[in-house]
């Protein structure tokens, strides 16, 4: 089997695992999805591949664009998924702590009445993307292999360092100084 095959079978089976996580947005909480351990995994610096470009229309109405060359957080995310919601204030306090990282978030098989609902009563200071195809440009990479998952962009665009499962504010502080003294 020719290794484009092999890329071509593991991204749909990856697509299929991440979006058979639930029934796509439904008012009621979902017990249905595939949640990591909170496992931590960090690419060397010399083996990191670029990042997708991160574009796009936002739970909020707006456009985002992130074209800088800085430290990024990229959480994948469902306001139906327990372990999300939980984590979501730990986000905002670590976009406040790290002002000089950009947060972001890709919002994934979610009804985005009930996303935006949640976003807005935590005041979620950063960009939620709702367009989840965004996952796809992560397939040879790091991509997001559970709900919630986080990845992080190093200064130089390259994805980094992904979080399958729910992050901890010790987990990904220290990510963030770790590519913050590089």
């Amino acid at each position: 089997m020719k290794t484009s095959s092999r890329l071509l079978i593991l991204t749909v089976a990856s697509t299929l695992m991440l979006t058979s996580c639930g029934n796509g947005g439904s008012s009621v909480a979902q017990e249905n999805y595939i949640s990591g351990n909170g496992a931590i995994t960090f690419i060397a610096t010399d083996a990191r591949k670029m990042a997708p470009k991160l574009s796009g229309d936002t739970l909020y109405g707006t456009k985002f664009d992130f074209t800088e060359k800085k430290i990024a957080v990229v959480n994948v995310w469902a306001s139906w998924c327990s372990p999300c919601r939980a984590e979501i204030p730990a986000f905002i306090a670590l976009s406040e702590k790290y002002s000089d990282v950009q947060f972001m978030g890709i919002l994934t098989r979610d009804n985005l009445a009930n996303a935006e609902v949640f976003a807005r009563q935590l005041a979620v200071p950063y960009p939620n993307f709702i367009d989840d195809s965004l996952l796809l440009g992560f397939r040879n990479t790091l991509p997001a292999n559970a709900i919630p998952a986080t990845v992080v962009i190093d200064k130089q665009g390259r994805v980094a360092a992904r979080i399958s499962g729910a992050a901890t504010v010790g987990g990904l502080s220290n990510l963030i100084e770790r590519l913050t003294a590089e």
